[in-house]
This record gives C-alpha cells, sequence and structure tokens, in this order.
C-alpha cells in the first residue's frame, strides 16, 4: 500500500489543463475522499470506480483512499476523471506498477461494468497530452478518431477498464493497442466518404439577385441582411451559403473541432470537422445561449457559428440585449466571458446573416 500518481486533463472553457491525480492508500476506516476542488460529478466518481474496479475482478481496498486532484485552484467537473482515478487508486494499491503510469495519461467515464465511455473535449486533451510531453494517452475506443485529430501517435484506445489495467501492467500490449488503434484509424480513413452533406446553391432555381448578394457577401466576409415577406426562401438560401464559402485549412478545422468538441457536439466517431458550420438559433434565445456564459462558463452560438455562418432568421424577434451582445464578437472576434474566478475567451469569427420580414404584421411592402 501507497502512493500513486496519474496525468489527466480538466476542461476549462474549450481549453485543457494537466491535471496530476494522485491517490494515497492507509490503514483506516474503508472509504475515499476526493479533494481538489472537485464538483459532484467528480465527487460520484468512488462510487462509480468501486463498482467497475469490483466487476473486472480488482475491488478496491478495504482501507482508507485519498485522492487529491492538483493544481487544487482549478475547478474538476465532469465524469472524465473516473479512468485516472480508477488506475491511481488501482496502482497505489499494487494492482498496477506505479511507475508504468509515469509518462502516461488517462481520460474517461466509467460505467458500472467497467466499460470506459466518451467524454467531451477529447481533442483540447490530446493537445495537451502532446504539448507536456506525455508518450501516450489511453482514451475510450469511440473517441479515438477524434483524439487521433491532433495526436495520432499517443492516443491509445480501450474499451474497459480490465484492458486500461492490462495495457498499463504490459507496455507491450500498450504498444499492441496503438497498432490496433492506427489499424482501424487507416481503414477508417480509407473508406471516408468525399461528399458534402451540405445543402447546394445548385438546388436553387431563379433568385439571381439574392444568390448573387450572398456569393459577394460569402467571397468578401461580409455580413448580410436580408428583407422579404415569407416564403420567398430567405431561410433556404441562407442554409446554402457555407456550401459556398472556402473550405476549411488544417488550422481553422482544429479550431472549429475544439469548439465542438468542448460543446460535446460530436458525435462519438468524428474526427476533424470538415465543413463551415451553420447555427440557426431560435429567436427566443437568451443572451447566454447567444454569446455564451453560464458558471462554468460555456461557448454560446457565436462561438459555436466560428468559421462559419451564424443565421437570425425572424431578427427583430431577438431581444434586444441579446442582439446588443453581439457587437463584441462582431467587431472583435472573440466573446471575453468574466467571472469571479477568472476570464475566458472563446473565439468567434463568423458571418452573420440575418432575415426579417419587411413588417412585423407579414404583408410584403405594401406599408
Amino acid at each position: 500500500m501507497g502512493t500513486a500518481s496519474v496525468m489527466t486533463f480538466a476542461l476549462v472553457g474549450i481549453e485543457a489543463v494537466p491535471v496530476h491525480v494522485e491517490a494515497h492508500v492507509r490503514p483506516g476506516l474503508p472509504g475515499v475522499t476526493v479533494v481538489g476542488l472537485p464538483d459532484t460529478s467528480v465527487r460520484e466518481a468512488k462510487e462509480r470506480v468501486r463498482s467497475a474496479a469490483a466487476n473486472v475482478g480488482l475491488p478496491l481496498p478495504t482501507q482508507r483512499i485519498t485522492v487529491g486532484l492538483s493544481p487544487a485552484d482549478v475547478r474538476k467537473e465532469g465524469s472524465a476523471f473516473d479512468l485516472p482515478v480508477a488506475l491511481a487508486i488501482l496502482a497505489a494499491a499494487g494492482h498496477v506498477p506505479s511507475g508504468s503510469l509515469r509518462h502516461i495519461g488517462a481520460v474517461g467515464e466509467l460505467g458500472l461494468d467497467g466499460e470506459i465511455r466518451g467524454v467531451r473535449g477529447i481533442l483540447a486533451m490530446s493537445e495537451a497530452a502532446e504539448r507536456i510531453g506525455l508518450r501516450s494517452v489511453l482514451l475510450p475506443v469511440e473517441s479515438l478518431l477524434e483524439g487521433s485529430a491532433a495526436a495520432p501517435e499517443l492516443v491509445v484506445g480501450v474499451r474497459g477498464l480490465a484492458e486500461a489495467v492490462a495495457a498499463c501492467r504490459d507496455e507491450s500490449l500498450l504498444g499492441r493497442l496503438r497498432l490496433r488503434g492506427q489499424r482501424w484509424l487507416s481503414r477508417k480513413s480509407a473508406h471516408a466518404s468525399c461528399s458534402k452533406s451540405q445543402p447546394d446553391f445548385s438546388d436553387v432555381a431563379g433568385q439571381g439577385a439574392a444568390k448573387r448578394a450572398l456569393e459577394i457577401a460569402a467571397a468578401g466576409g461580409h455580413h448580410l441582411l436580408m428583407v422579404g415577406p415569407p416564403g420567398v426562401g430567405k431561410t433556404m438560401l441562407a442554409r446554402r451559403v457555407p456550401g459556398i464559402m472556402p473550405p476549411l485549412d488544417s488550422q481553422e478545422a482544429l479550431e472549429v473541432t475544439r469548439i465542438w468538441s468542448a460543446a460535446g457536439l460530436l458525435n462519438g466517431m468524428q474526427g476533424l470537422l470538415a465543413e463551415r458550420p451553420f447555427r440557426c438559433p431560435h429567436h427566443t434565445a437568451s443572451t447566454v445561449a447567444l454569446v455564451g456564459g453560464g458558471s462554468p462558463p460555456r461557448p454560446g452560438e457565436v462561438t459555436l457559428a466560428h468559421r462559419g455562418v451564424l443565421f437570425l432568421d425572424e431578427f427583430p424577434e431577438f431581444a434586444r440585449d441579446a442582439l446588443e451582445a453581439l457587437r463584441e464578437p462582431l467587431e472583435d472576434g472573440h466573446v471575453l466571458i468574466t467571472r469571479r474566478s477568472g476570464s475566458l475567451s472563446f473565439p468567434a469569427r463568423f458571418s452573420l446573416i440575418a432575415a426579417m420580414n419587411p413588417c412585423p404584421c407579414e404583408s410584403g411592402l405594401q406599408h
């Protein structure tokens, strides 16, 4: 019995911060205490870890266990700490050689049966792992494609806690799991479809003047207001604008994917986003929904539309304070959210397209 540690990452905004997970096992009344500014979901990790470890044949020791998360001044939230907490405790209990965790990072939520599930922010965490010089990062198999977009040589997909423990015990198995993931990624890349899912301007018959205006706006990065009676095709045309914008370059694709990953909008088997985003919030959206905020701060629609199009249909129906909040991102290309704990800057460089009827009574141009 003793002490062991492993690296993981906390998601702060859309960036990942390295976190040391330390576990200490000592004689005393059985129990697990988590310290280091954890939120409720992180404190609940001890119960998920206990059940998962028991179900894979590695029950936690019936002693006093303390888990420390450092730096202690960064708030830890989410279920991504489950796997590193489990590995640190098992290493402190002697089930895993503590030295084998020195250059390994781990991220993932644990099911009660020991399965490892995906979490948001995998891309940012893989980038952070590469920056601090880790040799391997254990993450859920379902997030392998996302993690490989930033650090394909580091990521190792594992299906469950038993496989993760075995990989930490046996370096050759860790290498085989890495090769398994690389072969799977190669097959995935070979069968990737080149077809675009976005609607295309070629579907539109007529509307020459409107199409010309949208082409100029897309080419020059201009904002645009469309005014016309209901049913003339304003929304249909706006949805086709991302398809005529220049394609995302590699850096832009990383930026957009990092944002969507942190917001939890990527599906499990998705890597870098290839198409420019199109966001169309409802006209009842609040200021926080549009520009971001909350506690902890989360990106809003202007950030989710970064490098793409933000479409505001029924423009006059949006709340005045919500529209006023668009001034900063439109002028500066980012949103600064300040809270007592600090400030976060979210990128928000998008093309704004708004649509409205000429009159609230929807009677066209008769007034």
